[in-house]
């Protein structure tokens, strides 16, 4: 049985999802259904430039070792009350404890904790401009005729979200998943004002994880996060950083759309980046990269890269609002 979206319990402000479903020619059912449809004729171009559910396993892994940290420093502390004669323990005692047990065996990060989250759900997205492109990695004379992107899945039957300028003109859609499996995908959907398409796989992986999802409603600045991703093709890759600001606009360099309501972060994105997630440090997605800002003609990173928010996104494959 397919699982249904996952989205975080935690409570959480609800911000009204936004944006216009497009759904292709003649099958009005097509989001809805394990069946893909053909996407009939092309939305307008794209004008951007270029979670996984946490397994009890791995925070697992972390909780023993804080709890072995915490029973070294009960043992250490234990001693120190047991042998006679000796002072009280201070503070400072079960500082050093501490620090001593955690030298010894330190916790993994909290951008390690969330790469490995989101790493199952994220897919490198291929739109081949060749009927001939079969996709394979050999070919490299054929790499500047493809784009290049990133996705993340959604829904465990190979729903997928990515960019729309990914995927934009390709003759051919290919995504590679986590494990290495490979399958053709076709697009279900767009929705153009937000740069976002819908794509569906038509083979899966065993044991596909969907992505967790949660509100941007709490987001604030200053909130870390991390970016994965495919940047000039290399990944998957993570970068750190912040949430930079909140409602931000983008205007692509062609001038000839504006993208409203966006997540603005300083965590390093490229172009490959496209479509990947932007996720907290709980390992949950609330955004989709879609651009990065510089104003040179350059297109590599200077800092400033901006997601749509998530709400938007699940609007984009016709989900319920958080």
């Amino acid at each position: 049985m397919k699982k249904a979206p996952l989205y975080s319990r935690s409570p959480r402000r609800s911000p009204a999802a936004t944006g216009a479903l497009e759904v292709p020619p003649g099958d009005a059912s097509a989001l809805g259904s394990e069946t893909p449809a053909a996407t009939g004729a092309n939305p307008a171009p794209p004008h951007a430039t270029a979670i996984s559910r946490i397994t009890n396993s791995r925070w697992s892994r972390a909780g023993w070792a804080l709890g072995g940290a915490l029973v070294a420093v009960a043992l250490t502390l234990g001693g120190l009350r047991l042998s006679p004669g000796q002072r009280a323990v201070t503070q400072n005692d079960i500082d050093a404890a501490v620090r001593q047990s955690l030298e010894k065996e330190p916790l993994p990060s909290q951008a390690t904790k969330a790469f490995e989250a989101i790493l199952p759900s994220v897919v490198r997205v291929t739109g081949l401009m060749d009927d001939k492109d079969d996709g394979e990695n050999n070919a490299e004379q054929r790499a500047m005729g493809r784009s290049l992107g990133t996705g993340v899945v959604i829904i465990d039957n190979g729903t997928i979200l990515t960019n729309l300028h990914v995927v934009w003109g390709a003759k051919k859609i290919r995504v590679r998943f986590a494990n290495g499996h490979e399958s053709d995908a076709v697009m279900m959907g767009a929705q153009p004002e937000n740069d976002l398409a819908v794509l569906k796989a038509m083979s899966l992986p065993d044991d596909l994880e969907a992505a967790t999802m949660r509100s941007t409603g709490d987001l604030k600045p200053g909130d870390h996060v991390i970016a994965v991703g495919y940047p000039f093709g290399i990944g998957p890759s993570v970068s750190h950083g912040v949430v930079s600001g909140l409602k931000r606009e983008f205007r692509s360099p062609e001038g000839e759309k504006t993208l409203t309501n966006l997540i603005q972060f300083d965590a390093a994105a490229n172009p490959g980046n496209s479509g990947g997630p932007l996720v907290t440090m709980d390992g949950q997605v609330v955004g989709v990269v879609t651009a990065i800002l510089n104003p040179s003609e350059q297109r590599t990173f200077i800092g400033i890269g901006f997601a749509v928010p998530i709400e938007n996104a699940a609007a984009a494959a016709g989900m319920p609002p958080f």
